[in-house]
């Protein structure tokens, strides 16, 4: 993240927002482009007709890869310390055979 505050239009379904924050204003439109391509989907595959509806949907739709990710992380963690675990006992034992 830089320094200084960036304050960017972007443009999600249809609407211009100002966007303020530190990251970097490629980051910035990136994520307001997720935002608009989830709730097309939204529009698209449900025919909704309220913007607001579409956005509460669009972010269940976010959150669930936001929780999914971080369940799968959490898994990843846990595989990496069984196998440094396993490895460190490996290396104990090692040590510990040697004349």
């Amino acid at each position: 993240m830089g320094s200084d505050k960036n304050i960017l239009k972007v443009r999600i379904f249809g609407a211009e927002y100002s966007v303020r924050g530190y990251a970097d204003a490629n980051y910035i439109k990136a994520i307001a482009d997720y935002v608009d391509g989830k709730m097309r989907e939204v529009d698209q595959s449900l025919r909704v007709d309220s913007s607001l509806k579409i956005a509460i949907l669009a972010s269940l739709n976010i959150t669930h890869e936001l929780f999914h990710e971080r369940i799968q992380k959490t898994q990843l963690q846990k595989k990496l310390e069984d196998k440094i675990t396993k490895l460190n006992q490996l290396i104990d034992q090692q040590i510990s055979e040697k004349p």
